[in-house]
């Protein structure tokens, strides 16, 4: 993590701490039947013929969908086929809590989706089995995990039946942080606050090391009624389809970050390059390269099914990096990888008749979660520590928050706010930085002398002027923008003032008219 030390010392005041952690992770299991020529060499083990093809096949689809029924009767829980799109995990967690599952099924859903199976095709009189794509039915079994927390594991009813199994990263730490007696604040799908956040992060690490084949394998012997008889002695080979990995920066408040997060959108949407986006993925950007490098922003507020925000997502080939604000109080990084051939790994390879150590492009095979792991935690750090150099605007909003708003003085009356860009204000500041104040001060006399030269309407009668600039000094220290020098009748600018004046005539005279000009 010392890649993200200069973001995280830069803001250190308003940060409790970072924590990395798988998020959203997709596995796929595959039996040994996805070619057509494996499809055709089982069949004709089993001695099936063109004639009996159709029948067996319905046969075992049938086999599938009984299974989900009994299995969902027996348990007592809740079968349903889904005839219009749903969010199925949002409603099958409403079914958990509704029925107090804790450990078990929860519920299994049906419906009809686009799935990879084989078609029969006569070719010189000879039956060819070829992959083709068609819709049949698909059932999510929704199950409460003791460690995992809620999952989904798929299957379909046609050959090959692969089988998709969920899994959120966060929902098995938090329970992982239960069992080692680990205190923490988790909205939705983000821990706010943790108590030993160095801790939680040796917790997190261990997900690569989960024995994911013993563990997806237990599920698949479940929800396929053929693995014991006619695919036997066939096992699921498991790969990640898709692995999300976070690394949230948890801040103090909602509004330490809200008045951040701003900022580091419009830098890292206008400013990172593609050299910059492949440089945070461990890439070169070369000749050689092929594919689309893309970023783009998104309003949640324009998807009524999404909380109000907005993210940035840096999109290489089908491998992306995304930034966004999670619960208010937590910035995220999360690099997401679809493709990981896109990315090395060192392992033991055969070349030319000998067993040598070699970079080679990263396969899906659940063995190589922990070089996952390590690619994107990389990513996001190099990540954060480019936003290093972004500002926080905070102090500097704060202070022209409450300059141009009214404000009490110390006998408790409010007084007017200042207009940065109003030109008698501007005078104003001017003649209160004046350099001759320095080292004295000055008293009501030397601001009416300085005023009297200026455009600033005095009133003509001395005493009515001297209680004009009365007045004036009262706010000007209502506004903190001067001090009253002990033991004397003498005033002096004080350091934040001299800030937010110098920045007021600034903006004025210099900001305003470059904008107004860029605009034009």
């Amino acid at each position: 993590m010392a890649a993200m030390e200069a973001f995280v010392a830069k803001h250190a005041a308003k940060i409790r701490g970072t924590l990395g952690c798988f998020d959203r992770v997709l596995f796929r299991g595959y039996l040994p039947l996805m070619s057509g020529f494996a499809m055709a060499e089982f069949l004709r083990s089993k001695r099936i013929e063109r004639l009996t093809l159709k029948p067996f096949l319905l046969q075992q689809a049938e086999r599938i969908k009984k299974h989900a029924g009994v299995m969902a009767s027996q348990t007592g829980r809740p079968y349903q086929y889904l005839s219009e799109p749903v969010r199925k995990e949002d409603l099958a967690r409403k079914i958990a809590e509704r029925d107090r599952i804790s450990e078990g099924l929860v519920c299994v859903f049906s419906v009809v989706e686009p799935c990879r199976t084989f078609s029969l095709v006569w070719k010189e009189h000879h039956a060819l089995v070829r992959p083709a794509k068609r819709k049949c039915l698909q059932f999510y079994y929704y199950f409460m995990d003791r460690q995992l927390g809620l999952i989904h594991v798929k299957v379909q009813s046609w050959f090959p039946f692969p089988i998709q199994v969920y899994v959120n990263g966060h929902e098995w730490l938090a329970r992982r942080l239960d069992r080692h007696g680990l205190k923490y604040l988790k909205s939705d799908n983000a821990f706010l606050q943790v108590s030993d956040l160095v801790r939680a992060q040796r917790l997190a690490d261990g997900f690569a090391s989960v024995d994911w084949v013993r563990t997806l394998g237990r599920y698949a012997q479940r929800i396929n009624p053929l693995l014991g008889g006619l695919l036997a002695p066939m096992r699921y080979y498991w790969v990640t389809s898709q692995s999300e990995y976070s690394t949230d920066v948890l801040f103090r408040t909602r509004a330490d970050l809200e008045e951040l997060f701003p900022r580091l959108l419009q830098y890292s949407t206008l400013y990172f390059e593609a050299r910059d986006v492949m440089t945070f993925l461990g890439r070169k950007l070369n000749g050689n390269f092929q594919g689309d490098l893309v970023t783009d922003q998104l309003d949640f507020s324009q998807l009524p099914s999404r909380l109000p925000g907005r993210r940035v997502k840096h999109r290489m080939k089908r491998n992306w990096i995304k930034m966004y604000n999670k619960e208010g109080s937590v910035l995220r990084v999360e690099t997401v990888i679809n493709q990981p051939d896109e990315f090395k790994v060192r392992r033991r390879v055969r070349r030319q008749g000998r067993h040598l150590m070699a970079w080679v492009p990263m396969r899906k095979g659940v063995a190589f979660l922990p070089r996952y792991r390590q690619i994107c935690a990389q990513t996001n750090t190099r990540y954060l520590d480019a936003l290093a150099h972004v500002d926080d605007p905070t102090p500097a909003i704060r202070a022209l928050d409450a300059l141009t708003a009214r404000a009490s003085s110390p006998n408790g009356r409010t007084v007017r706010p200042f207009n940065p860009l109003s030109r008698h204000d501007r005078v104003l500041f001017e003649s209160l930085l004046s350099g001759e104040h320095a080292l004295h001060g000055f008293a009501n006399r030397d601001l009416r002398h300085k005023l009297g030269l200026t455009s600033i309407p005095l009133a003509s009668d001395p005493l009515k002027q001297s209680a004009q600039v009365t007045r004036l000094l009262r706010r000007l220290h209502a506004h903190r923008l001067i001090a009253k020098i002990p033991r004397s009748r003498r005033w002096r600018v004080s350091l934040s003032g001299r800030r937010v004046m110098a920045a007021a005539i600034k903006l004025r005279e210099v900001a305003y008219a470059s904008l107004y000009a860029d605009a034009a």
